[in-house]
């Protein structure tokens, strides 16, 4: 069902696209973006998320993430090229989030700043928390577009499965700015803007590696890598804080490795 549903959806928008590739990111491409902003759009009706809820959210993302970072992306590129340039793909996007993670100040919800010093009295702390999500976000969309041009079912899917962790995602960071700034607008204009930064990075990718294809496999790597940083380095630390919201975490991390597995098992 689940197969005939994907394949369905892959073949209606190649139809309604006339059977472009760059107007299918466009599809994918707003389809995260406007679940980042639903879930940014929660700070409108809500004060507070349930206790629990950050730890359980980023954890179900860092789930989805480490699974479409192999299912999507890493083992496409091996099976495509060989190792030589999904490895390389993957160092590259290791140093990339890196070099962003050290030159662009940001600030975590419980890891705090990270970033040149003497930028992190020269920004807001609101400023901060977005050069966070935006850290997150940027590999995100980029896997998107990469998978889609190697397979629109399997980037379809991985859309799918970004869309639904990007909804929580948005919510964690739009209820905590919108405490911050004591106001609600602003916040989901932010989410809303990260959205669309996600939203661009699809289609980027997709028009990159569609124009230069014989750098897919090392873009699919690069993608990948770029995934398992963030979520090696920013999202697991972030979500395992302390110990007295390990079982949530724990239950979180795999209710979203299982959503990601169930979505990718769609194409046997």
């Amino acid at each position: 069902m689940l197969e005939g549903f994907i394949q369905g959806l892959a073949n209606y928008l190649l139809s309604i696209s006339g059977g472009s590739l760059i107007w299918v990111s466009f599809y994918a491409g707003l389809f995260v973006a406007l679940m980042t902003s639903l879930g940014a759009m929660v700070a409108l009706f809500a004060k507070r998320i349930p206790e629990g809820g950050v730890d359980f959210s980023l954890s179900f993302a860092a789930g989805v993430m480490i699974v479409a970072s192999f299912t999507s992306l890493i083992l496409p590129a091996i099976e495509s090229s060989g190792f030589a340039p999904a490895g390389i793909g993957i160092g590259l996007g290791v140093l990339v989030i890196y070099a962003i993670d050290k030159l662009l100040p940001h600030e975590h919800l419980v890891k705090g700043y990270e970033g040149p010093k003497g930028m992190k009295e020269r920004l807001k702390k609101v400023w901060l928390l977005v050069f966070a999500l935006i850290i997150h976000n940027l590999p995100e969309g980029l896997a998107v577009g990469t998978s889609l041009v190697y397979n629109i079912e399997i980037g379809l899917i991985t859309a799918i499965a970004i869309g639904i962790q990007d909804f929580p995602e948005g919510t964690v960071v739009s209820l905590p700015l919108a405490v911050i700034q004591k106001k609600s607008l602003g916040p989901v204009l932010i989410g809303v803007l990260s959205g669309l930064a996600e939203m661009v990075m699809v289609i980027l990718g997709a028009v990159f590696f569609t124009t230069f294809s014989w750098s897919l496999p090392y873009g699919l790597g690069l993608a990948g890598g770029a995934m398992l940083y963030v979520t090696v380095k920013e999202m697991i630390p972030e979500i395992y804080k302390g110990e007295k919201s390990e079982t949530l975490v724990t239950l979180g991390f795999f209710t979203g490795f299982y959503v990601m597995l169930l979505l990718d098992s769609a194409l046997g």
